[in-house]
């Protein structure tokens, strides 16, 4: 049985028990080696109800974590995201670890990338970051700032004031924040935007 709307949490490092009714190590097990062979790994999976269920995959290039690679040097186009999707598809039909009905979409993160274990933290040391927490810090639940150093399972963050140190366990969500620079030139364009292919899965 799906879980209600209201239910719905990512399948991530943050929220292991997430998505009642779908076993996330399965569910990760058919996913993974897709996306291996496609020269990919999984950043993110989700699974929503919008006017019907929607199974998302967030990838990013093979090895990108191990080589603490930039958003920008980390994204994956629109045809290694189709060829995910394509394959994904029939290997998601044959183990079924999602009851009913629902669309596969695969995509890049984009540059505002959910941080999801204590390597993304470290992998995005100095970046700009929005964290949502279970338990309010300085007074706030949802701290904004820049990340600094891992240690002892907590990552500190920098909101321009102050800098705190957050427990990674406290954290409910996390993502980075697009910072903006200066105009691209004519012709270029910024790198890390999230690409996606859709699938429409067959009843």
């Amino acid at each position: 049985m799906f879980a209600t709307p209201s239910q719905m949490q990512p399948i991530s490092s943050h929220n292991p028990a997430a998505l009642q009714g779908v076993d996330r190590e399965q569910l990760l097990a058919v996913i993974e080696p897709v996306a291996r062979a496609h020269g990919a790994e999984v950043v993110d999976v989700e699974l929503k109800n919008e006017n019907g269920w929607v199974l998302r995959v967030f990838v990013e290039r093979l090895g990108a974590s191990a080589e603490k690679l930039s958003t920008k040097d980390a994204a994956v186009d629109l045809e290694l995201c189709a060829g995910i999707a394509r394959d994904l598809s029939p290997a998601l039909d044959v183990d079924d670890p999602i009851p009913g009905r629902y669309n596969l979409e695969v995509s890049s993160p984009g540059i505002e990338r959910p941080l999801k274990k204590e390597a993304d933290y470290v992998r995005f040391a100095g970046e700009k970051a929005k964290l949502k927490l279970r338990e309010a810090v300085g007074g706030q639940k949802v701290l904004v700032g820049r990340l600094g150093p891992v240690s002892a399972g907590k990552v500190a963050v920098d909101d321009g004031r102050k800098t705190y140190d957050v427990p990674l366990d406290d954290i409910v969500t996390a993502r980075l924040v697009f910072e903006f620079g200066p105009a691209p030139k004519p012709g270029t364009s910024k790198g890390g935007s999230s690409k996606s292919a859709k699938k429409k899965r067959k009843p």
